[in-house]
């Protein structure tokens, strides 16, 4: 379980994560591996596998686990390997990019040793979002070709009660959480056997491309945490072929059976990749520099003018993102000890990490009259120059509405526009001044995980805001549920609208040394 700041202030939602899906080709001829017909009965408390499956796959990047492994993949070509489309991220989204720092190890038992290892040098996703959920698919194209043997891709989609295999480096039982555990997450291969059971048990029929319905839920049977895009084969004969790849958890709330990719039903998508016939373009890259990781927040490096090469760098985020928890109503943490447990991350323009620091010191936090937290980072902003990261200027002005903005996501500058000034915005006891609210778009929207995210200039250069809350129902004035309260004091509530805060008070409070000296400045003390 994966805990993501959402919209409102100190909101977390949690989201399931199990990094897995698969698919199947048509067209595409190529012979599977025969591997021994051991008895199993799960991945999930089931047994490891005796022998390699040379068309088995470890994709290795960016993981919480020791061992590097992500999420499984399958060999279908000597130089294409098929996986989850949600496995196939990039800092921006990228439905069809180059990735940095993966690579897969093929056909061995053992996720960090043996078989053949390669970088992945290209990938395409069907989409960049993972609904529909029967088109949660992506390929890998491998910078060189392996020798392993590749799997036979099933021609059709297999009928309920259809015996099938699954695979994976994942949870080997429920209820683990901790990646540096072996017994949890084991680097030798596990398999089960199972079968493919009616799509109800895992979807709801709404016309899209379906999914698979794959495993038992008693006892379970079924795929872990980072076994996202492990296959589901049948046998083709003496051989086996793909049928599916792990999706994850349907909607029925229930961790098993799971949902797979069918394959057979992106057989032409997979079919004109590989054969080079139909090869989507590359997806243009944003320039999203300088967007910064802040704990579970995001944010940016800022500077006053007063500020000097010397002093140390200031990091802005939300007050509500300090995980020791949130200002009270009506206060401000002023100079505390760092809580932050990673450090803080500044993106190149790619969105790819180009530098990181520590917090040395929570300089300044709270949620009354704007919603802001600065912490103080163990690197000067000379150092940070050096290292090629972008630092953003702090405005020494109000927002105003009309005022054109760029809001930096991670993914992304949606341009956003201030439809209007709110004289107080008031949430679950807190109140912020001179919120904006931003104009309705598909874009600018204050989105889970999206807490901290500053709004610049349309150059770019400087922080003129920070976002912060969203109205989720259109309650007034609860958590997720901000409510407008104009200087009459009448209290409107705008259901699915965003707003950000001003930060044009902070730069008066920053004395030498990124200290803060709430004297100088109209800021909660």
């Amino acid at each position: 379980m994966i805990a993501v700041r959402g919209h409102g202030p100190a909101t977390v939602i949690t989201m399931r994560i199990r990094f897995r899906s698969t698919a199947l080709l048509t067209g595409l001829v190529v012979a599977a591996t025969t591997a021994g017909a051991v008895p199993a009965s799960a991945i999930i408390g089931g047994t490891e596998s005796a022998r390699p499956y040379s068309f088995m796959v470890s994709l290795q990047y960016d993981s919480p686990r020791p061992d590097g492994h992500r999420c499984g993949a399958v060999l279908i070509a000597p130089q294409w390997a098929v996986t989850a489309g949600h496995c196939a991220n990039t800092p921006t989204g990228l439905t069809v990019g180059v990735p940095r720092g993966w690579k897969v190890r093929v056909g061995s038992l053992d996720n960090a040793s043996g078989g053949e290892v390669t970088d992945v040098d290209k990938f395409y996703r069907r989409h960049n979002t993972y609904d529909p959920p029967g088109e949660d698919i992506a390929l890998l194209h491998l910078r060189t070709p392996v020798r392993a043997e590749p799997v036979r891709l099933a021609g059709a989609t297999p009928a309920v009660g259809t015996a099938v295999r699954i695979l994976g480096w994942g949870a080997a039982a429920t209820g683990c959480d901790d990646f540096k555990d072996p017994k949890c997450f084991p680097g030798k291969l596990r398999e089960a056997d199972t079968e493919v059971v009616p799509l109800d048990r895992c979807w709801d029929d709404d016309g899209h491309t379906l999914p698979l319905c794959v495993g038992r839920a008693e006892p379970p049977v079924g795929p872990g945490t980072t076994d996202s895009g492990g296959p589901a084969l049948v046998r083709s004969g003496d051989d086996w072929a793909l049928a599916g790849t792990v999706i994850g958890p349907g909607i029925r709330g229930a961790d098993f059976p799971d949902m797979y990719t069918d394959v057979a039903k992106n057989s032409s998508w997979l079919n004109g990749i590989v054969t080079g016939t139909d090869v989507p373009p590359d997806t243009p890259v944003p320039n999203v520099e300088g967007t910064a990781a802040v704990g579970d927040c995001k944010g940016a490096v800022v500077r006053a003018a007063t500020s000097r090469p010397e002093d140390p760098a200031l990091a802005l985020t939300n007050g509500h993102c300090v995980p020791s928890g949130r200002p009270a109503p009506g206060t401000a943490l002023v100079d505390r000890p760092a809580d932050l447990p990673r450090p803080v991350t500044i993106a190149g323009r790619d969105g790819y990490p180009k530098t990181d620091a520590r917090a040395t010191r929570l300089v300044y936090a709270t949620m009354t009259g704007t919603d802001v937290a600065l912490y103080r980072l163990d690197k000067t902003y000379a150092q940070l120059a050096r290292e090629g990261a972008k630092v953003f200027r702090l405005t020494t002005t109000p927002m105003r509405a009309g005022d054109r903005l760029l809001m930096a996501y991670s993914s992304s500058r949606p341009h956003c526009t201030v439809e209007a000034v709110v004289p107080h915005l008031r949430e679950a006891g807190y109140q912020q001044d001179d919120s904006v609210r931003y104009a309705p778009s598909d874009t600018c929207v204050s989105r889970p995980g999206y807490s901290g995210s500053v709004l610049l200039s349309r150059d770019g250069k400087t922080v003129m805001g920070i976002n912060n809350t969203h109205n989720r129902d259109g309650e007034r004035c609860t958590e997720g549920n901000p409510c407008e309260v104009g200087r009459d004091g009448t209290v409107t509530s705008l259901k699915d609208r965003s707003y950000g805060q001003q930060v044009h008070r902070i730069s008066a409070c920053l004395t030498k040394g990124s200290t803060i000296d709430l004297r100088r400045c109209a800021l909660e003390k």
